[in-house]
């Protein structure tokens, strides 16, 4: 008997079209693995094994659906098939024990009460959540906590991943096996963290999830000054992660902060792809859908009555930005007391890079480069492409333009991304 038939009754099958089920099979991996992933390793007890026995069902699927069709419920396909395949391995290894009958007796009570049930995207469980937990578990580096999310949680392949951060296809493959080797060697459950761990751990999700995210905002290396696809893959995790834990602020704020950010994407280019900054920016391309989306995220963050931590404040000068109808009229003010509150909750050279330059707009370039030449004596930022372009900047409106042109210079050689680089360039030379 083939997998799919023995997945019961919800097979119903749909009539193929040429090209949609494979079409079918990468939505449904996309959107349902992590569920799928976390189904499976909580059935098989073990995270690598789960994530082999969905990878071999969405091979069957490959080879199935377009030719026979795609189920009425294909995430419930996939994971029936997923579970046969754990109970004909188990049998074959003579592991006959009580997993065989708990997974048995799992898929007869599926079929037999709710043969037909559709298959709820949005009914959250917390097999995702442990599995979120353990993509972004401390026993693994920010690297592989990384790839490892956006490939089991986010349902990415490794060469999409490998595509996104610019690296080989070998490297990430070769960060997912260590990570499942570390995962491992560290008999680490699968299961929740004690609730006095919860706010540490999912402050590592939050970060990681903010990472990819800013790396679509702004590529740190590459031809592309920016990898949207990679920030929308964020902003969908973030999602999950909101329906997971509603009780949280900050997983509101940095959705909020993602949405509100992502809003300007439309008019953060040109039509040849180079950057166009914010004060040259066409406000009547911002998505005013994400914009509404962030400021509703934003309004629970607060519905929560922890006050504002640093992913919410964060949004919350994202905010100011979204509302405002042109640079000049945005309140700057209140963005410079945002970013005050954020270098208190939790100081960061960039945080005071980002206030220096609120400063320049609200009380004029002269204050804030006081700001600058602190830090740039301070050390803190040495390297950093952002803090000679932005002292280039308020030398420029300061009437010092040879002493611009040679920050913009020094900020073009440390800047890793090339379309940035070649903007700074032409603004050393003076040709911007």
């Amino acid at each position: 008997m083939s997998d799919d038939a023995s997945a019961g009754s919800e097979t119903a099958r749909s009539a193929p079209a040429p090209g949609s089920a494979e079409r079918a099979v990468a939505a449904v991996w996309r959107i349902e693995s992590a569920r799928i992933v976390g189904t499976l390793t909580r059935l098989v007890g073990d995270f690598s094994l789960a994530e082999d026995l969905a990878q071999e069902a969405l091979v069957d699927a490959l080879r199935q659906w377009p030719v026979e069709g795609v189920p009425r419920t294909p995430a419930a396909w996939l994971t029936a098939v997923a579970k046969r395949k754990a109970v004909d391995g188990w049998r074959r290894r003579e592991r006959l024990d009580e997993r065989i009958a708990v997974i048995a007796h799992d898929l007869e009570r599926e079929q037999a009460d709710a043969p037909d049930a559709p298959w709820d995207p949005d009914a959250v469980d917390d097999d995702v959540l442990r599995l979120i937990f353990i993509s972004c578990h401390p026993v693994l580096s920010r690297e592989a906590q990384v790839a490892l999310t956006l490939r089991v949680v986010g349902g990415l392949s490794s060469e999409e991943i490998a595509r996104a951060f610019l690296v080989p296809t070998a490297t990430v493959q070769q960060r997912i096996v260590r990570a499942k080797k570390t995962l491992a060697a560290a008999h680490v459950p699968f299961e929740l963290p004690p609730r006095e761990e919860h706010a540490a751990r999912l402050g590592a999700i939050l970060g990681v999830l903010y990472l990819i995210f800013n790396e679509g905002h702004a590529a740190s290396s590459g031809s592309d000054w920016m990898r949207p696809e990679l920030s929308v893959e964020a902003i969908r995790l973030a999602r999950v992660l909101v329906a997971l834990v509603p009780g949280e602020p900050e997983a509101y704020g940095l959705l909020a902060l993602m949405e509100l950010t992502a809003a300007r994407f439309p008019a953060r280019t040109d039509a040849h792809g180079d950057p166009v900054l914010l004060a040259d920016q066409d406000r009547s391309r911002w998505d005013r859908s994400r914009i509404a989306r962030g400021r509703a995220a934003l309004a629970q963050a607060d519905a929560r009555g922890r006050g504002r931590a640093a992913y919410s404040l964060q949004a919350a000068i994202a905010e100011c930005h979204a509302v405002a109808s042109s640079i000049d009229e945005t309140d700057w003010d209140r963005i410079v007391l945002l970013y005050e509150a954020l270098g208190r909750l939790a100081p960061s050279p960039v945080v005071e890079l980002n206030r220096a330059a609120a400063v320049a707009m609200a009380t004029g370039p002269a204050s804030a480069l006081r700001i600058i030449d602190r830090l740039d004596a301070s050390g803190a930022l040495r390297g950093y492409h952002l803090l000679p372009a932005t002292r280039g900047e308020l030398l420029l409106r300061l009437g010092r333009e040879q002493e611009a042109r040679s920050e913009f210079a020094v900020a073009a050689g440390l800047a890793g991304n090339d379309r940035e680089r070649r903007l700074l360039e032409q603004k050393s030379r003076g040709t911007e």
